[in-house]
Parts: C-alpha cells; sequence; structure tokens
C-alpha cells in the first residue's frame, strides 16, 4: 500500500505548504494547505479516508477541485479534466471580462 502521507504531499506540493497533524486518538489528521502565509483549505482525513486508497484519492481531488473553484476555474472544465484520466492539467481560469450577452437567445 502506498504511503498517504506521501500521497498527499505529492498531489500538494510544491505548490502550498503542507501540515499534517494528529487530531483525535481514533487516527484523524487535519490537512492544512497553505500559500504566502494565508489558508487555502483545512480539511479533516478520517483514518478511514488516509487507510482506503480509492476514498483518499476521492478526497485528495474533492480538495483540488474546491482550490480551482475558488480561484475561478470553470467547474464543467474542471469536472471534464477530472474524469478524464489522471494527472491532467486543470484549464486556466476564465477571464474575468464582462458576461456574455445573451444576443440571439
Amino acid at each position: 500500500m502506498d504511503n498517504p502521507f506521501q500521497i498527499i504531499t505529492d498531489a500538494f506540493a510544491p505548490q502550498y505548504q503542507i501540515n499534517l497533524s494528529i487530531q483525535g486518538l481514533d487516527g484523524s489528521i487535519m490537512l492544512t494547505l497553505s500559500k504566502a502565509g494565508r489558508i487555502i483549505a483545512k480539511r479533516m482525513i478520517s483514518a478511514q479516508q488516509r487507510n482506503d486508497p480509492e476514498r483518499l484519492r476521492r478526497l485528495v481531488q474533492s480538495i483540488q477541485f474546491g482550490i480551482a473553484i475558488e480561484e475561478g476555474h470553470s467547474a464543467v472544465a474542471i469536472l471534464e479534466a477530472m474524469t478524464g484520466g489522471d494527472n491532467i492539467k486543470v484549464p486556466p481560469p476564465q477571464s474575468q471580462g464582462p458576461a456574455p450577452s445573451a444576443v440571439g437567445i
């Protein structure tokens, strides 16, 4: 079995500073991702999630999805990239220009 801590580190480094801290006797850990002194994401990871490779993979994807949405990426494009295979780069954020007009509708 792969090391769950290495999987988490590989998914988010070097873009983010990664802090993993033990939260309880049940084996849960807190994942905190930060960048330039600002917390980007904070998630509790249960022992069950940490020890199940498929659940851990889905958790990592969920965190990546949330970060990408916060950064202004298209949810549809991200989902297409996530379901199209592993290691696909997230598309660039949509421009922050004016919304398209409704001409022709």
